[in-house]
């Protein structure tokens, strides 16, 4: 029995009525998205798009990270997005702790993670702004590029947009 046996039959099934093999690697409303790993957002559902409509880039806490930055270039340049958004959640577990506190749990675990830097956001706000400053200043995006922020409610289900 593996651990991903149910994940593998799940996959079986949805393979039979695969339509989506006409799609290329292009994003087809020229939208990337920046969000949370959190699985209780959807990201295509509650933007109204569907498969092939958008580049989606999750982390911990949607936050702006040199890997961000990078793949965000590689998808302006090569796969067509024209417009970013930056869309945290609210009761994020990444604003519930900060980095020491991370570092001081996995040591309780016997793990030393001295050398990562985990991005937390004691401030939410402040965050998203500075994140969406990151992708604005960034010499690698166009000057032009249109970039936007919100806040997901897992709530209500609602954005909020951030005016900036």
């Amino acid at each position: 029995m593996s651990a991903f046996d149910d994940v593998i039959a799940a996959n079986a099934d949805y393979a039979r009525d695969f339509g989506n093999y006409g799609l290329t690697g292009r994003a087809g409303r020229g939208l990337a998205v920046v969000t949370c790993m959190d699985s209780r957002i959807d990201p295509l559902g509650l933007l109204g798009l569907k498969a092939g409509d958008a580049k989606i880039l999750r982390n911990a806490g949607a936050r702006v990270t040199d890997d961000v930055l990078r793949t965000l270039v590689l998808a302006v340049y090569l796969l067509g997005v024209e417009r970013v958004l930056v869309m945290p959640h609210t009761d994020c577990g990444m604003a519930k702790v900060t980095d020491a506190d991370v570092h001081d749990i996995a040591k309780s675990n016997g793990v030393d993670t001295r050398s990562l830097e985990f991005h937390t956001v004691p401030d939410q706000d402040a965050a998203l702004r500075h994140d969406l400053t990151r992708i604005r200043t960034s010499p690698f995006l166009p000057d032009d590029l249109p970039v936007g922020g919100a806040i997901y409610d897992v709530h209500t289900g609602r954005l909020l947009p951030v005016a900036c």
